[in-house]
């Protein structure tokens, strides 16, 4: 981070303005300690820059022409292989977050040497002056003055990408992109109106891209985990990379499948236990293999960085900072303190190829940076550790990561064209679209697809990327199913009808469904969290995650081999499960039974669900690609079974009581119930119960049956579950892991009551919070360094510096902008910088060389001390000074009153996903709120 720095515990404690109360606490040699790091890492750099000496040199800063001439090269057409945040011009970088490496981003350490997030600065006028100028609707421009003609347009934006862990400036990249687009129009000719046409027209060829590309990697891991997964029970001794299904042409066995206990050559009883030897065999290798593959994803980063975990493991330690001391008196550390602390605590590690992906998918979307979790590498270990860890027949499913793999599909086709690659704002419309492909050739759903996408995942959707999300999944639903990956012309396998209607005593069974299907997904979340919480803590299962997945594949191996309804694929087990009977025979077999042997399935069902709840819970969290939809569905699809084929034996068994007269009775045991129905039911009630899906599950059933008499069983189902899981635990289990992994996100679903002001939550400036440029616009370049340190070590790596003159907010520098602004410096001792929008140069010695420093007094009156009272004004500008810091300030930055009411506030978070708003007291500065702190104080009310 700041090259100044030689770690990330110094701090320049030689300004006594960077301390908070706490900090005076310290010891003489801990501030010794501190002090000398500090000097000593000054003292390494070259000669210092003087306002005076870069205009009188000329240094290299262009006027109004594009950035790209005076930055690296290696900074554009970046993608998150770029080494966006190494050292720039040799000079070794000291502030220091992340001692490993990020998938997809091959660096060594996160330096914040070189800011990714760069910008060309002139904000002239208000916020509607500037959109009106963006869409050409101002009638009353005027030409620019000598000093704004010579600063580049702050919206012609040559910054390629956000740092690590900080948060996409929405408005910014709206603003942006409104100016690139009036420039694209201003040309009249036929080669503007080509290139117009064709910007217009790269949002679709990107997300048909998307489409058909997802249907690939749906198709490739569909044939592939199918013909792997049946080596646990034998091979195609004709075509060895066939699967059990294509190489008996879809009937239970055939002459062509050989079973291992063939191939061993045992008799007897030695077959049982040689097919059951080989079972555990396979499920244990094809485990560690998939483990292996995820593993390959490490990441670690400093625990100074408030995340714990960034994968499913519901049992990662949060670190929650005591409030209180023994006497009971409130602890408030300062940014020092509690970044030393911090860094005390071993590294988080995570691994972005484990579990769904969907909460993290969720969040990036929210405007979250995360580098490397969509990456290329992420992308091909999730996709071949998925095929491993399906295939070797643990209780997990495929369908959640689809929508972590095309959302990276989607993240790498954004590099294609700089209007997405460059603007974070507009490549979030995309991923939308591809999380929705995900979706749709998981469940072959593409409507379901498209309100995936907005129910769940989305937190900007305008009508726009709506309609480019149904064009996605439209395209990856007809790509697949050319592709046909199941060889019966179906996008999905489990794909059923029914022909029979239900009846209106079945709705009391619906109701009933759904109360126990959410309580099952409640209590399955609760479930998950205590396993995470008491198994995960033992430490060689929290040291080597390699351990608890071969446990799990031992168990799952020794009890699912005894039972068929264990054995199966989840995908096949629920097609079983919701699949009508199409004939019935006297000896009732399978699923299909005979009013005598209904008891006995019910009794083989119930096993089958209890192994399959109590692995599935074990299972969940676990260190390989994993899905918890389909699964989840299958326990509910026993559930539901089970319920249906009780309804069924009283319909038969007393065929006139009063609710089942209307029952045909013509000898088929399904002409009055079809418990296939129950299960779907089922399987969508617990599906909600654990992810709190509702409009979009029922519209996946529909698309599953394509029956519209059950529309309203199933909606029915899923309306109940989820008010019976919200009343149980509030959180979805994607919401828990969210909150676990304390994210600046906001929920703008769920919003809470507030009672208070945006008073409450502001604090007090503090003076290493602000620039003060009262009485002089220039400050010293150590100075704006120690001030962003300062937000560094306070978790406020995207956060921002107000500018202060007599207490009146006069502008913003961003802290990234600002460290690349100190970045570009030959040198920062006795560099001063020109901090005031406002100001012009007027030369050496006259209204700048003030040596006095005056602050400001946040009650309303100031102190000067040595300061003149008159500022002459600065002219004589030089576009190629350096120490001109004036492109980089904002000078309208988003303000409230102090008194305004938190839900404005709340509004502006979300509504414009700000990163921060200044706070004013009748016009004078009062305090910054940055999002995180916002977020926390959100959190904090919704727990009490």
């Amino acid at each position: 981070m700041p090259k100044s720095v030689a770690s990330y515990y110094s701090l320049n404690s030689s300004h006594d303005t960077l301390g908070d109360g706490d900090d005076e606490q310290m010891g003489e040699q801990e501030a010794e300690a501190v002090r000398n790091a500090y000097h000593n890492a000054l003292a390494s750099h070259t000669a210092p820059v003087s306002p005076i000496d870069a205009r009188a040199n000329g240094s290299s800063r262009t006027s109004d022409l594009d950035l790209r001439s005076r930055l690296p090269s290696r900074l554009f057409g970046g993608d998150e292989h770029t080494n966006l945040l190494s050292p720039s011009n040799g000079v070794p970088g000291g502030y220091r977050t992340m001692p490993a490496t990020a998938p997809g981003t091959p660096r060594m350490t996160l330096s914040r040497q070189q800011s990714s997030r760069l910008r060309n600065h002139s904000r002239r006028g208000s916020f509607g002056l500037r959109l009106a100028r963006a869409l050409g609707t101002d009638a009353n421009q005027t030409e620019p003055t000598d000093m704004e003609a010579s600063k580049p347009s702050l919206h012609l934006d040559d910054r390629v990408w956000y740092d690590q862990f900080t948060s996409t400036d929405w408005v910014h990249d709206s603003i942006a992109d409104a100016f690139r687009v009036k420039e694209l129009r201003s040309r009249k000719d036929f080669k503007g109106r080509a290139l117009a046409l064709f910007d217009s027209a790269q949002g679709w060829i990107i997300v048909a891209l998307i489409g058909i590309i997802t249907a690939g990697f749906a198709y490739f891991i569909d044939v592939t985990e199918a013909a792997i997964f049946d080596y646990k029970t034998g091979y195609c001794s004709t075509r060895w990379w066939y699967s059990k299904r294509r190489c008996c042409d879809g009937v239970e066995m055939c002459d062509d499948w050989s079973r291992w206990s063939r191939v061993m050559n045992t008799e007897g009883d030695g077959k049982l236990w040689a097919n059951f030897a080989a079972y555990i065999l396979w499920v244990m290798v094809l485990s560690a293999l998939a483990c292996l593959v995820t593993l390959q994803t490490k990441t670690s980063i400093s625990s100074a960085i408030s995340l714990s975990t960034l994968d499913e493991n519901l049992g990662a330690e949060r670190y929650h900072p005591p409030k209180s001391d023994n006497e009971g008196r409130r602890i408030s550390l300062s940014p020092t303190r509690r970044f030393q602390e911090a860094a005390q605590r071993p590294p988080v590690i995570y691994y972005p190829a484990a579990g769904s992906g969907v909460a993290e998918v969720k969040v990036v979307l929210s405007g979250f940076v995360l580098h490397g979790y969509l990456g290329v590498r992420t992308l091909f270990c999730k996709t071949f550790g998925l095929i491993l860890s399906v295939a070797s027949g643990l209780s997990i499913g495929k369908e959640g990561p689809y929508v972590h793999i095309s959302t990276c599909i989607g993240n790498i086709a954004c590099r294609m064209f700089s209007k997405y690659s460059t603007n974070d704002g507009k490549r979030r419309e995309v991923l939308s679209a591809s999380a929705a492909a995900g979706v749709a050739v998981a469940f072959g759903a593409p409507i379901g697809g498209v309100l995936f996408s907005l129910e769940e995942v989305s937190y900007y959707f305008p009508p726009k990327t709506l309609f480019r999300t149904f064009f996605c999944c439209i395209v990856a639903a007809l790509s697949l199913k050319a592709l046909d990956p199941y060889g019966t012309h179906k996008i999905v396998l489990f794909e059923v009808r029914y022909l029979i209607d239900w009846k209106k005593f079945e709705l009391i069974v619906f109701v009933f469904l759904g109360l126990i299907g959410g309580a099952t997904g409640a209590l399955f979340i609760k479930a998950s969290r205590f396993w995470a919480t008491t198994f995960r803590k033992i430490k060689i299962i929290k040291t080597y995650p390699l351990v608890e997945v071969l446990l799990v594949a031992l168990i799952t191996g020794i009890v699912s081999f005894w039972n068929r309804y264990t054995r199966l694929p989840v995908a096949e087990l629920l097609f079983e499960l919701s699949a009508p009977c199409d004939a019935f025979s006297d000896t009732g077999t399978g699923l299909c039974p005979t009013e005598e042997r209904i008891p006995e399935v019910i009794s083989y069902l119930c096993v089958a669900l209890l192994v399959k709840a109590a692995l599935t819970v074990i299972t969940f969290g676990i260190k390989v690609p994993a899905g918890i939809y389909v699964p989840s569905m299958v326990i509910g699809g026993l559930m539901g079974r089970i319920v249906g084929h009780a309804v069924q034996l009283l319909t038969l068994r007393y065929p006139d009581f009063g609710v089942f007269v209307g029952c045909p009775s013509d000898g088929n045991p399904e002409s009055c119930v079809v418990p296939g129905v129950y299960a779907l039911v089922a399987a969508g009630a617990v599906m909600c119960g654990v992810t709190r899906l509702s409009v979009t599950l029922a519209v996946i059933l529909f698309e599953l049956t394509g029956s519209l008499e059950h529309v309203l069983p199933f909606s029915l189902g899923v309306l109940i579950a989820k008010w019976t899981a919200d009343a149980l635990e509030p959180l979805s289990i994607y919401d828990l892991l969210t909150d676990m992994n304390a994210y600046p996100f906001l929920d703008a679903k769920t919003r809470p009551v507030f009672t208070t002001d945006l008073g409450d939550i502001t604090r007090r400036p503090h003076k290493a919070r602000y620039i003060d440029v009262s009485a002089s616009p220039l400050v010293p370049a150590t100075e704006l360094r120690s001030k962003l340190e300062y937000l560094h070590m306070a978790g406020e790596l995207d956060g921002g510096l107000p500018v202060i003159r007599d207490g009146i907010l006069v502008g913003l520098i961003p802290a990234p902008d600002l460290e690349y602004a100190l970045d570009r410096l030959k040198g920062e001792d006795g560099a001063l910088c020109l901090m005031s929008p406002q100001d012009k140069w007027q030369g050496p010695g006259r209204g700048v060389a003030g040596g006095g420093h005056r602050e400001t007094d946040f009650d309303g009156a100031t102190e000067r001390e040595g300061a003149s009272d008159e500022h002459q004004p600065l002219h004589g500008h030089s576009a190629t000074d350096l120490t001109d810091f004036t492109p980089f300030i904002d000078p309208a930055p988003v303000s409230l009153d102090i008194g305004s009411p938190m839900d404005l506030v709340f509004e502006c978070f979300v509504k414009l996903g700000l990163r921060y708003i200044c706070v004013l007291r009748e016009g004078r500065f009062a305090g910054m709120v940055h999002k995180k702190t916002f977020v926390r104080y959100v959190k904090e009310l919704q727990e009490k």
